[in-house]
């Protein structure tokens, strides 16, 4: 199998990376293959793919974000909110909520609603942060960001694909 690859996709012009390609054990049976009932994942497209069960037992491939894109995403946010802090804060969550959506809709896969609200709350987090650096006086307390957002509501995230309907 390792030589095989390499030779078919020659007829594609296209090569093989030697020091970002390796062999793993996946699928249905990786868990009985490996040695210490780990089982190894890949990352691909800002996701990393893992074998993991359905409802009803049956094995499924699952995605979620990668550690490092959801960490240089989250970065992103912040760099954004804390340059734009100055804004209304109405006018930061409008904008907000049109660069969550496009997020949501490229990591809003199936099984990938955990790292989307983990991506929300710490957004959230950052927002209430960057509001109360506008002066020297807080500008919100927890109560008053709560009715903020109540009234204003940041997009919640969804699952935009599931790949099992396709």
């Amino acid at each position: 199998m390792n030589e095989l690859l390499p030779e078919r996709l020659k007829k594609f012009k296209l090569e093989v990376a030697k020091d970002k390609t390796r062999l793993i054990s996946f699928g249905r049976f990786a868990i009985e293959r490996s040695k210490d009932g780990k089982v190894d994942t890949f990352d691909f497209l800002g996701f990393t793919h893992y074998c993991g069960k359905s409802k009803k037992g049956y094995f499924r491939v699952k995605r979620k974000t990668s550690k490092k894109k959801l960490n240089k995403s989250i970065k992103e946010f912040k760099i954004w909110i804390r340059n734009n802090r100055n804004l209304r804060a109405t006018t930061i969550i409008k904008l907000l909520n049109i660069k969550l959506r496009g997020y949501y809709q490229y990591y809003g896969i199936t099984d990938n609603g955990e790292s989307l609200n983990k991506f929300l709350h710490v957004i959230k987090r950052t927002l209430w942060k960057w509001l109360n650096r506008r002066s020297q006086r807080r500008s919100y307390t927890s109560i008053e960001f709560a009715q903020l957002l109540k009234s204003y509501p940041l997009i919640s995230p969804k699952i935009c694909v599931n790949i099992y309907d396709i």
